[in-house]
């Protein structure tokens, strides 16, 4: 009896001491498990909000138009913190400041109104002022938010199969809401890559855009268009 009591003893001692490495393992495991993310190569890091449109005034933009006699409060006002475009003297706001790399978030709307709407976001503007400048253009006009347009030859490369001539067409079929809700433009230009997100779909993408500092305007193109949120996230580095 006592060598079968040993026996039992020395069986259980061996039963908890494997159950203890297997608890010990299982932990370890564990542990090895839970990771941190590791970031993507070249991942954007981003600075401070800079808000393009302040809500109040033309602050920080400049008007240019076919008749270079015209003043932007022609075509641009600011009514109770919208910016509203009339469409008419044909010409475009440009930033005062030049912007390289960056994430731009616009919020526009049609007035229900007035109908259908055109505009365009102008993205790296360079060289001389002009109707209309040697630039990308992330397209506005209703029901086609999402294309591109390449202007004056801005060196770029977009979907083949999707363009035409100047003209690269969105991936999906329209997203815009109706008039008179708000939709919204993330744009990202990051170096020589370029983005359009509508209402968080990404519509269109761009690369080996020239990558130069440039201006940002927005067009006054023959019809109403309004704008609610016009900021920038620049890019600062990457990691």
């Amino acid at each position: 009896m006592r060598t079968h009591a040993t026996t039992g003893i020395f069986f259980a001692t061996l039963l908890l001491i494997a159950g203890t490495s297997v608890l010990a393992g299982s932990a370890d495991s564990s542990k090895m498990s839970v990771a941190a993310p590791i970031a993507s190569p070249g991942a954007p890091v981003f600075g401070k909000t800079i808000k393009l449109f302040n809500g109040t005034d033309l602050a920080g933009w400049t008007g240019f138009f076919q008749d270079k006699s015209t003043d932007a409060s022609q075509a641009w006002s600011v009514r109770d913190g919208i910016l509203v475009c009339n469409g008419q003297p044909i010409g475009y706001l440009q930033t005062d400041l030049q912007f390289e790399n960056y994430e731009l978030i616009v919020e526009w709307r049609f007035d229900p109104k007035k109908g259908a709407g055109n505009s365009g976001v102008l993205l790296r503007i360079k060289g001389e002022n002009n109707v209309w400048p040697n630039s990308i253009e992330a397209q506005l006009h209703s029901r086609n938010a999402g294309d591109i347009w390449n202007i004056g030859g801005f060196p770029m490369k977009a979907a083949p199969d999707r363009t035409s001539g100047r003209r690269t067409t969105k991936a999906h079929e329209t997203n815009e809401k109706p008039l008179g809700e708000w939709n919204r433009y993330r744009i990202r230009l990051d170096r020589g890559t370029l983005t359009l997100e509508v209402n968080g779909l990404v519509q269109n993408e761009a690369t080996e855009c020239q990558q130069i500092p440039g201006r940002i305007g927005l067009q006054s193109e023959g019809a109403a268009i309004e704008f609610k949120t016009v900021e920038l996230r620049p890019i600062i580095a990457w990691k």
